[in-house]
């Protein structure tokens, strides 16, 4: 009986996340971008001033959403629990190059099958990308790389990130002069906030619930083949996102022309390499770690502290890749985040050793 409601919470975790990750687009958000935690994040950074891009300032309502849902669904089910204190440094910075990793490719995990799912085939250098980084955490995982074991915190640490967002919240509606909208571009492109909340919140809660995750659906994939439920959830997601595209004319298959991509498949394929070998090592992919954050995970809120500042750097640095490809300094700040990775793996598995 658990592992049916298992089964189904994931499956609907993923048919919600596609059709919602559509119909955002089709209300106002950016094309194949309907849901993009990376895209999100730069975008409500640049709304806070981390960055200088007037085309890319907007506080995005569902990403509020996301982490107000956990902790909404994590209270109500008594599920909430404050805990943290593994290796809380490493994961900023791990969360800074997971940025930089969605950055170089223009998008999260979710937006990636977005953009397979409306035809763009130069997504598909990032599926085998994310594979392969999934597939590189793991080999590293069963070597004995990991962090120090998570302990629960008396001092309600978990409650920071949650009550942050709640702040932010009340900056998007009470609109005090710090906070930047763009009159062009991407930031100003965007679905009603009244969806977009509510599409968030409902994301949040479903999430939290099943535990849903695009790497972590191909992490268990990778260790259990069929017999895993995430792999479901992620069919599901897939295949609700491709209908609904269908449905609204949204399916343009090709190579050229499609929105938000670039040519340039071998840094496609390393940025969400590097994107999927981070998050096997932290617990998720940039959407997971903003659920366990809303859920007292104050590791997983450094990761999404260190998401904001890699959103900023991305732009502020000229990290992010735009349609005409990949700047050097984007080239240079993946090639560093796999030293980085692979630096900070050997170190914790010889401390897992000792």
């Amino acid at each position: 009986m658990v592992r049916n409601r298992e089964f189904w919470l994931v499956v609907a975790s993923g048919l919600m996340l596609g059709v919602l990750g559509v119909l955002l687009s089709v209300w106002g958000n950016p094309e194949n971008s309907g849901i993009c935690v990376s895209c999100f994040v730069e975008n409500s950074a640049g709304a806070l001033g981390l960055h200088d891009n007037q085309r890319l300032q907007y506080l995005r309502p569902e990403l509020i959403g996301f982490v107000l849902g956990s902790l909404l669904s994590a209270l109500l089910f008594r599920d909430f629990r404050s805990r943290g204190g593994s290796a809380p440094l490493s994961r900023l910075f791990l969360g800074m190059f997971m940025i930089f990793g969605c950055a170089v490719f223009i998008g999260c995990p979710i937006k990636l099958l977005l953009r397979l799912t409306a035809g763009d085939l130069t997504a598909i250098a990032g599926v085998v990308g994310l594979v392969a980084g999934v597939w590189v955490g793991l080999k590293g995982l069963a070597h004995g790389v990991e962090f120090v074991p998570q302990s629960k915190s008396k001092a309600n640490g978990g409650l920071l990130i949650p009550g942050l967002f709640m702040l932010l919240l009340l900056f998007f509606l009470v609109r005090p002069g710090f906070l930047l909208f763009s009159s062009q571009g991407g930031g100003a492109q965007f679905a009603p906030w009244p969806l977009a909340l509510i599409a968030g919140t409902a994301l949040g809660v479903l999430a939290q619930r099943s535990r849903f995750c695009i790497t972590g659906s191909i992490r268990n994939f990778l260790l259990m083949g069929l017999r895993t439920p995430a792999l479901w959830g992620l069919l599901a997601f897939i295949a609700s996102a491709w209908a609904v595209n269908i449905a609204y004319g949204k399916f343009n298959p090709g190579l050229y022309g499609q929105p938000g991509a670039h040519l340039e498949y071998l840094w496609s394929f390393l940025g969400m390499g590097l994107v999927g070998w981070i998050s096997v090592l932290i617990g998720g992919c940039p959407f997971r770690q903003l659920i366990k954050a809303g859920e007292g995970d104050a590791d997983a809120g450094l990761v999404v502290i260190g998401m904001f500042i890699g959103g900023a750097l991305a732009q502020s640095w000229g990290i992010a890749a735009t349609a005409s490809g990949v700047s050097i300094y984007g080239k240079i700040s993946i090639l560093a985040g796999f030293a980085l990775v692979a630096a900070g793996s050997l170190a914790f598995r010889q401390r897992a050793a000792d």
